[in-house]
């Protein structure tokens, strides 16, 4: 499988930590196995955490001219379409051919939602409206949009991305799964076993085909967190800590699918889901610190490309 890529999170550190810091950890980046970084979104999350998915991505593009930058996952339902498209043709202006657009739901968090003007239950509806205009705004042509969310005539915006931008699509529904199939290069996975993973990438492109896309390039991807320490107890500790943190759930509703230990351990879980169609792994780690993350996340590289390539 020589089209995998498997890429760590663009750390708080590494967008906020003084610069020699932020420097060496890019260069410990470049320097290692890891093939991506990836960003998350969120405009104000629990107790109004967040981070600007764009914005960042266009810093860590600009720390290093060769890395590609995977948005895991953009809240689109939360922008206007013509000024998200603004944004990816200004970026791939910058950064041409390494930028990888996901795009989800959100949902954790109603309330984020709310406070963005966006009726939760209505987000899908809203991003698939989101997905049809943006597709037309990134060819370079006029275009026109009417929907009960958003109406725009005649905008144009210029360049058009080229290379095109893939645009992957999160989630675990079956409504995420037709959104993929017809408006999506990808579908990216979390919280699922490696064998709804391929029966997820069999329905995708099996609707795609019945509603006339074909395409022989899909980039199917998991996004997962993982904990690393040489003692197991230890790496749950640091992995259940974190992820409570941020989701202000209990880490057992996550643990079936959250692997912790050794890099061995993390890459033993992960090769079926490689060797099930995942050509791109989104690994969140959680480590003593971030140099040790960037250190395991690369190991953990060596090791699936030893099994799968």
């Amino acid at each position: 499988m020589n089209n995998l890529s498997i890429g760590t999170i663009g750390s708080p550190a590494l967008l906020s930590a003084d610069y020699k810091r932020r420097e060496a950890m890019m260069n410990q980046i470049g320097e290692s196995r890891i093939d991506h970084l990836f960003i998350a979104d969120h405009v104000s999350f629990h107790n109004g955490f967040g981070m600007d998915g764009l914005i960042n991505a266009a810093t860590l593009a600009a720390m290093n001219s060769d890395i590609t930058i995977f948005l895991g996952v953009y809240l689109l339902a939360l922008r206007h379409p013509v000024l998200v498209a603004r944004q990816l043709s200004s970026l791939s202006h910058s950064a041409p051919g390494r930028i990888i657009l996901g795009v989800g739901l959100g949902g954790e968090d109603r309330h984020e939602m709310e406070v963005c003007g966006v009726d939760p239950s209505k987000r899908g509806l809203k991003t698939n409206e989101c997905l049809k205009a943006l597709h037309c705004l990134l060819s370079g042509e006029s275009c026109s949009h009417h929907c009960e969310f958003f109406s725009f005539e005649d905008a144009l915006i210029k360049p058009a991305p080229d290379p095109a931008i893939p645009i992957v699509i999160g989630g675990r529904s079956g409504a995420a799964i037709r959104r993929t199939a017809l408006y999506g290069d990808g579908w990216l996975g979390v919280w699922c076993s490696p064998e709804r993973f391929a029966d997820a990438i069999f329905e995708v492109q099996k609707i795609a085909s019945e509603k006339g896309r074909q395409k022989d390039n899909w980039l199917h991807g998991l996004q997962i967190w993982v904990g690393f320490d040489d003692d197991k107890k230890k790496a749950r500790e640091i992995l259940s800590r974190e992820m409570q943190k941020m989701y202000q759930i209990p880490f057992a509703a996550f643990e079936k699918y959250c692997p912790y230990g050794s890099p061995e351990e993390v890459a033993e879980y992960l090769i079926p889901y490689v060797k099930n169609g995942a050509s791109v792994l989104n690994l969140k780690p959680c480590a003593v610190d971030d140099e040790t993350e960037i250190e395991k996340v690369s190991e953990v590289c060596r090791l699936i490309r030893m099994e799968v390539e």
